[in-house]
């Protein structure tokens, strides 16, 4: 096996940031509201719940954020 030289496997890289956590929960945001409509249209109800649930967790985590920092 080869290895680049400088690395070693006992250092970390450097840590995710606040922006990638933010990010995330913007996206399941809008895809709790895409499965909120999707589960609607298409009466398969559960996706509609699954969907509310994604987007109150994922607002809640952004209130959270805000408030917090």
């Amino acid at each position: 096996m080869r290895y680049r030289i400088g690395d070693s496997p006992n250092e970390l890289g450097p840590p995710i940031g606040q922006g990638a956590f933010i990010g995330a929960a913007v996206f399941s945001f809008l895809l709790g509201i895409g499965f909120v409509v999707a589960g609607i249209r298409s009466r398969h109800y559960w996706l509609s719940i699954l969907g509310s649930g994604l987007s109150i967790v994922s607002a809640a985590y952004l209130v959270f954020t805000l408030l917090i920092a």
